[in-house]
């Protein structure tokens, strides 16, 4: 499983470890869930990519829209039949 490192936007932010349990691109953005834990069960989070095409690093947000969660969420079920997504 791989792990990222995401540094928040703001002077006292401390960087913060998830690691990517499944990707998936959806009319053309991408999205990542992501837990906290690496085995176990954990807090989980669809994050989307706002990146531009040349820049250094990538820019996620978390998805807050309850539309679009949802319909990524339900991608998500799809592609990993064992996960349980609330």
């Amino acid at each position: 499983m791989d792990k990222i490192t995401f540094y928040p936007e703001g002077e006292k932010q401390e960087a913060v470890d998830f690691y990517v349990l499944e990707e998936t691109m959806i009319g053309g953005v991408t999205y990542i869930l992501v837990t906290d834990v690496e085995d176990g069960d954990g807090e989980a989070l669809i994050l989307k990519d706002l990146s531009q095409d040349g820049d250094g690093e990538a820019l996620y947000t978390i998805v807050e829209d309850d539309g679009e969660l949802t319909a990524v969420a339900d991608v998500f079920r799809s592609m990993m039949g064992d996960i349980d997504l609330e």
